[in-house]
């Protein structure tokens, strides 16, 4: 009977100690949405992103982040910029209250963090400068840049400053391709083919403009070590092969004629495995994860596969430019 009283008594003790330490501490505040910025609102990026971080209505709203500020940008010689930027600018502006702001020096005093949103590659670098001396983390649209020496100079930047940034396409994140580079029945990839739309653009490298998304899911799949690439081209598609240093080859279909469609194909060594249209996508898993590396700096796609991304499809222009020959992506990535 003692020792039940006793133990009675020590738990009312603790019980009190308990409310008396709640009550007495502050409750923790909410955190504070991560501020973000854009620069350039001429793609539909932009509105679609914005939606998804500032309407908690919408089903796919992801908390944590809010846009709050954009500069327009816009380069007056590629059609899909001009004919867009100012309707995407009053669109985020009227719907979801963006401060549309006259400089990105200006955006940089109101943000935490950055989504260059710029359809157009050519100003990537000259727009990123700022960002990164106020070290600012950002993530970098496609295309990452309009060549593989400004996507070089990016990424020195980036490590001269200490501020991460990272680059990918939302097709990196499509169920069907997580599905596949995750399914332990392939027993290893050994080798995979993606096809994508692949539009060009004359202000940038072929592949650079479109067929970015169909390359980004072939290195999904494959990972780095690209040594070697060949083109095959006609007006219609092209047909891009390379070659892995460990002897895997990897095939991209880029097409302009006919449906315009995603796809993939994985050769296992135990099983294949495919992803035929329609592709389910959105943009939501490619924005969880850049909000993630907003919040920790941590960048889920490595610069060192980024440059090497654009190294293979700079490597294309140039096998096209020699008829169809072997470039090396050492030729690329070593020119001064």
């Amino acid at each position: 009977m003692k020792l039940f009283t006793r133990l009675l008594a020590l738990a009312v003790l603790c019980l009190l100690i308990g409310i008396s330490f709640t009550t007495d501490q502050p409750q923790a505040a909410p955190q504070e949405p991560i501020k973000v910025g854009i620069i350039g609102t001429d793609t539909s990026h932009v509105p679609a992103f914005t939606k998804l971080l500032n309407d908690p209505k919408e089903p796919g709203y992801i908390p944590g982040a809010r846009v709050v500020a954009a500069f327009k940008g816009g380069s007056h010689d590629v059609e899909s910029s001009h004919t867009r930027v100012e309707r995407f600018a009053a669109e985020i502006r009227d719907k979801y209250g963006v401060e549309i702001v006259a400089s990105i020096e200006e955006l940089l005093t109101k943000v935490d963090a950055v989504l260059l949103e710029s359809v157009d590659g050519r100003p990537h670098l000259a727009q990123v400068r700022p960002v990164f001396k106020a070290k600012k983390r950002v993530f970098i649209d496609k295309p990452f840049a309009a060549s593989y020496a400004d996507a070089r100079e990016i990424v020195r930047l980036s490590r001269e400053s200490g501020t991460p940034f990272f680059s990918t396409s939302s097709l990196r994140y499509a169920n069907d391709i997580v599905a596949m580079k995750t399914n332990d029945k392939l027993g290893g990839i050994l080798g995979a083919m993606t096809f994508s739309p692949s539009p060009t653009e004359p202000h940038h490298p072929d592949l650079f403009w479109y067929g970015i998304h169909g390359v980004e899911m072939l290195y999904t799949l494959m990972g780095t070590g690209c040594e070697s690439v060949t083109r095959t081209n006609a007006a219609g598609a092209d047909v891009v092969t390379g070659k892995w240093k460990d002897g895997r080859l990897g095939t991209f279909r880029g097409i302009r004629d006919g449906k315009q469609d995603y796809g993939a194909v994985a050769f296992g060594a135990k099983g294949n495995a495919g992803a035929m249209p329609p592709i389910k996508t959105d943009y939501r898993p490619l924005l969880v994860e850049i909000i993630k590396f907003f919040q920790t700096g941590v960048a889920p796609v490595s610069p060192e596969e980024t440059l090497e991304l654009m190294a293979f499809m700079e490597a294309a222009d140039l096998s096209k430019a020699r008829g169809g020959a072997p470039v090396m992506l050492k030729e690329i990535t070593d020119k001064k």
